[in-house]
């Protein structure tokens, strides 16, 4: 063997080695770490962070399901619309998602339904403010429910949530809409269900 190739296979041997024990002692020897997910195979490919990443993503969103209960008083099962709900004058605002749930009508907490508009689950565009909310927070599909004075809680269902100032939605007639405004946020969302409390 020539000595180039000789001194290239000493150094490449060696630097083998070198890793192999650095590895050991970081991720601990013996063969219990092997058979874990962050083994040293994984280590060495630059795979355990990630496996580690996605677990704890996982046991937070099982410790989140856990936590979250829909909020007391939300009435019974959610039932479908085939159209808009009877008006009636809105009680509160909810948005399980976030953790929200407050009274509506210029309480202290700011959130205020426009009540020369038609109420949140009739037939048009309900609108509703409330300075300090974080509806940057909200996506699409997440739920807000209106409990209103007629024992029913209406359940929109969120298709577009907007930065910026708020622009006029798009009138469907015939349909249900909440328009919901904090800040530099607009949402606006569909019935899609109710509740009827006992």
């Amino acid at each position: 063997m020539p000595r180039a190739q000789w001194v290239v296979a000493s150094l490449t041997v060696a630097l083998l080695s070198t890793t192999v024990v650095a590895l050991q002692r970081t991720e601990g020897a013996g063969p219990a770490a092997a058979t874990t997910d962050d083994a040293l195979p994984s280590r060495a490919l630059g795979l355990s962070g990630h496996r580690r990443l996605v677990r704890e993503l996982e046991l937070g969103e099982q410790e989140r399901a856990r936590t979250v209960r829909p909020p007391q008083g939300a009435g019974g099962p959610l039932r479908t619309v085939s159209g808009p709900l009877r008006s009636a004058r809105p009680l509160r605002l909810r948005i399980p998602s976030l953790g929200v749930d407050v009274p509506l009508g210029g309480g202290r907490e700011g959130v205020s339904w426009d009540a020369d508009g038609p109420a949140p689950g009739a037939a048009g565009t309900a609108v509703v403010t409330g300075d300090g909310l974080p509806l940057g927070e909200l996506r699409r599909g997440r739920t807000i429910e209106i409990p209103r004075a007629d024992r029913r809680t209406a359940v929109f269902t969120v298709v577009r949530v907007s930065p910026g100032p708020a622009s006029a939605p798009e009138e469907r007639p015939g349909r249900a809409q909440l328009r919901l405004i904090g800040g530099e946020t607009a949402v606006l969302a569909r019935l899609t269900g109710h509740r009827v409390s006992g």
